[in-house]
């Protein structure tokens, strides 16, 4: 404690002789004045060399404060006692040096009695604000200047006179503001030491926020690394498993066998929807999703999504309804849009056990209300008839990983990161999300939409058309390079029973070797591969003896350092695991980006 007390002490005499510095290079210029106004009323009634040999002593001394404070402060090879009393030493000098001014007085009338008396107290409760009311350098000055004041009005007369009853009555007033001023002093320098302490505690307090902050970015970091390296090693079996079960669906089974693989091609979707949670943060946080605002239908598009969580709601028993009127177009992206619904609803499907959820949208204004030519804003109100949410966990639901009433983890409930996409997803699409909720009474996610014009729509549903459209795979030579022998083998299995003829390689050198000898239709690549090579590298290489080759880069990589580099790669990029519709698509999408393969023109033609 002694230690402690000690230390704080320190740090509020070193603080008190940088304020001696600081006033010791503002305060000679007043004083100065001053002393220069005592000296020319004395140069009228005494002898000039005394008045000018005053004025010098003055000078002499403010120039003395004004170097030996300033090298106090800094002079840290001497204990903080000596420099404090130095300090004090060079305080009594100046207030013995004022007190010698009271010799002029015999000399004085009345008039400039007073005049020196007004400026000597008002340097007296100057000396209060600029020692910070510090005992020992204030009293230093403040006594010799008082009492020699106080004095000279009590018995210090011209021609030996005695001393009236007013002049009696100032020299007592002098003591007693003497007294004052040492209180104010009192009180001055507890203000400056609680100041100092506290600026002190402050500085303390922003080094352990900094320190704070930084361990929480560490942690933020070192939370990512574990998740992307945590989520490449789970997504690499996944990804082999999701392949073999797609190829082992396609061979001829009896009907439980085909049940069988059914049911595990199911779990394994499950199973990627959830790791994809992981990926959607991923991305947002590595700030590599687009955002490609469009004009579509949401009547149309709301009610497609709302038919395919219906036997969702339907297996807990609960009735799904939507609302929403005719022909209402809005202008957003539909795909990320789409992902922010379905974690709603489906959030709203999972923690309501009776009655059921409601899907309602609402225009912001009434009918009778004049909006001119602009578009209405929209509002999609998702209304459950759940458990609610506390008022104290309400802004902690949209945290990673959180989930209420799931203490268990049920992994029927997915992982907790639905609102927190939900979250991040709104931030970027630059929509109002809000909640109403109460415990027992249910919850509803508010979401405003900008509404658009029907004109601007474009002609047809592009996604349904896109999907419907979709073309098998043509007979294709598709190139394979991964390190990891069971990925080949299954994406063989699988590209085969598509009628592909499949070359696999483990290297980028065995790969350009291949390429060489017969050029593939298209390379599907890892982006990981073994000393210290990736599949953009690879690419490159690859299409440096091939231009244009057409490809597909296939990761189970998260960290968003590796997400940017593979968006600015421009490439086809797939997540592991890939579902065999995701393979499909994103090859078609990879031939058409190269500039029209012949095998896939003569199937997209309808001559393959």
């Amino acid at each position: 404690m002694t230690r402690a007390i000690s230390a704080e002490q320190a740090s509020v005499d070193e603080e008190l002789l940088r304020l001696l510095a600081q006033q010791g290079r503002r305060m000679p210029y007043p004083v100065g004045f001053s002393a220069a106004v005592i000296a020319i009323m004395a140069w009228q009634g005494t002898q000039h060399w005394l008045a000018m040999l005053w004025l010098a002593l003055v000078v002499g001394v403010l120039a003395l404060r004004w170097w030996g404070l300033g090298k106090l402060a800094v002079w840290r090879h001497l204990s903080l006692r000596r420099r404090l009393r130095a300090a004090t030493g060079l305080s009594l000098l100046n207030g013995l040096v004022f007190s010698a001014s009271l010799m002029f007085v015999p000399y004085f009338d009345d008039y400039q009695r007073m005049v020196q008396t007004m400026l000597l107290l008002g340097l007296c409760a100057g000396s209060v604000a600029t020692t910070a009311g510090s005992a020992p350098v204030l009293l230093s000055f403040l006594l010799p200047v008082s009492l020699s004041n106080s004095l000279a009005w009590l018995g210090w007369h011209a021609g030996g006179r005695e001393s009236t009853w007013l002049e009696v009555a100032l020299g007592a007033l002098i003591l007693g503001f003497a007294w004052i001023l040492a209180s104010l002093g009192r009180d001055a320098y507890r203000v400056f030491v609680e100041s100092v302490l506290i600026r002190q505690q402050q500085t303390q307090t922003n080094q352990q926020l900094r320190l704070a902050l930084q361990k929480a970015e560490q942690a933020m970091e070192a939370k990512t690394r574990f998740l992307a390296s945590a989520s490449h090693d789970l997504r690499q079996p996944m990804h082999t498993l999701s392949l073999l079960g797609s190829a082992l669906v396609r061979r001829p089974l009896d009907p439980e066998s085909a049940e069988i693989g059914r049911h595990m091609n199911l779990a394994l979707q499950s199973l990627a929807s959830q790791m994809d949670g992981l990926l959607d943060i991923s991305k947002l946080d590595a700030q590599v999703v687009p955002v490609a605002n469009q004009v579509f239908c949401l009547s149309s598009w709301l009610r497609r999504i709302c038919l395919e969580m219906q036997a969702t709601a339907q297996g807990k028993g609960l009735s799904l309804v939507f609302e929403c009127p005719d022909s209402v177009f809005v202008e957003s992206d539909p795909l990320l849009l789409e992902r922010v619904m379905r974690n709603l609803i489906d959030n709203a499907i999972k923690y309501t056990e009776r009655g059921g959820v409601r899907v309602v949208v609402s225009p912001e204004f009434g009918d009778d209300d004049e909006a001119g030519d602009d578009e209405p804003m929209w509002t999609i109100r998702v209304i459950d008839t759940g458990r609610g949410i506390a008022p104290a966990e309400q802004a902690r639901i949209f945290e990673e990983f959180y989930q209420i009433g799931n203490a268990e983890r049920d992994r029927a409930k997915g992982l907790g990161l639905g609102l927190s996409i939900v979250s991040r997803m709104v931030d970027l699409l630059d929509l109002p999300l809000q909640l109403q909720s109460e415990l027992g009474q249910g919850s509803t996610f508010s979401l405003s939409i900008a509404g658009a014009p029907a004109s601007a729509a474009p002609v047809g549903d592009g996604a349904a058309a896109s999907a419907a459209a979709q073309p098998r795979l043509p007979r294709l030579h598709v190139l394979v390079l991964d390190d990891e022998a069971p990925v080949r083998e299954a994406m063989r299995a699988l590209l085969s029973s598509h009628g592909c003829e499949v070359t696999t390689t483990g290297s980028t050198r065995e790969a350009l070797l291949k390429c060489m000898m017969r050029r593939p239709d298209i390379v599907l690549t890892d982006f990981r591969l073994r000393d210290g090579d990736d599949g953009i590298s690879a690419l490159h290489t690859l299409r440096n003896a091939l231009p244009g080759l057409p490809a597909v880069l296939i990761t189970g990589d998260t960290a968003p350092e590796r997400l940017r580099e593979a968006h600015a790669a421009g490439l086809v990029l797939l997540h592991k695991p890939v579902l065999e519709e995701q393979l499909i698509a994103a090859i078609h999408q990879a031939l058409v980006e190269a500039g029209g393969i012949s095998p896939i023109s003569r199937v997209l033609a309808g001559t393959a």
